[in-house]
C-alpha cells in the first residue's frame, strides 16, 4: 500500500502539468518572445516591440494573450506622444550626455548624430561622439572625432587631456599624438 502511494505521486505530477491551459508557456519560443518583447518596451524601442507583439499575438497561449494586449496598446500610445524637442542644441547635446551616461550609447549615438546633421560645426557633438566611441572600443572613430573636435576648437584638446573616459585610448600612441602635438 505504501509503495503504491509513492509510486502514484509522481504520475500525478506529470499530469498535472501536462493539463495545465495552454500548455507550458514559460519555456515555449511564445514566451521567449513575450520576454523579448517586455525587454524592447523597457529599452524605449516602441516600434519593434509592437511588431514583436502583434506577430505573437495570433498564436500567444492564453496566459499571453491579455498581456499581448496591453503592451500593443502601450507601445501605441507611447509612438503616438511627440517625440524629444529641444530648444538649443546645447539642451540636445545634454540629452545626448545623460543617454551616454546610462549606458544607451546607441541612443546617444543617434542623438549625437542628429546634432551634427542640423550644426555640422558643433565640437562639442564631435567630442562627444569621439568619448562614445573611446567608451565602446571604437578607436579609430573617437581618434577621426576628436580630431574633427580639436580643429574646430582647440580647448577640447586640453578637456581630452583632463578626461577619464578616454582611459581606453592612453595607450595609443595616434591618440597620444593628437592631444600632445608639440612633444616629439
Amino acid at each position: 500500500m505504501m509503495q503504491e502511494a509513492r509510486t502514484a505521486a509522481p504520475s500525478r505530477k506529470k499530469s498535472h502539468s501536462a493539463n495545465t491551459p495552454g500548455g507550458n508557456a514559460q519555456s515555449g519560443p511564445a514566451f521567449q518572445q513575450y520576454e523579448a518583447g517586455v525587454q524592447l518596451v523597457q529599452a524605449g524601442k516602441y516600434d519593434k516591440a509592437l511588431t514583436a507583439f502583434e506577430k505573437l499575438l495570433p498564436n500567444a497561449p492564453l496566459q499571453l494573450i491579455e498581456r499581448c494586449r496591453m503592451y500593443i496598446v502601450t507601445c501605441q500610445r507611447q509612438m503616438a506622444q511627440s517625440p524629444l524637442s529641444f530648444l538649443t542644441p546645447e539642451e540636445h547635446y545634454d540629452y545626448a550626455v545623460s543617454q551616454l551616461n546610462t549606458g544607451y550609447f546607441e541612443e546617444a549615438r543617434e542623438h549625437f548624430n542628429r546634432i551634427l546633421t542640423d550644426y555640422p560645426d558643433a565640437d562639442y557633438a564631435l567630442y562627444g561622439l569621439a568619448l562614445l566611441d573611446a567608451i565602446t572600443g571604437r578607436a579609430q572613430d573617437c581618434l577621426s572625432n576628436l580630431a574633427r573636435a580639436i580643429a574646430l576648437n582647440p580647448r577640447n584638446r586640453l578637456q581630452a587631456r583632463a578626461d577619464n573616459d578616454f582611459q581606453s585610448m592612453v595607450d595609443d600612441p595616434r591618440f597620444t599624438e593628437l592631444l600632445y602635438p608639440e612633444v616629439p
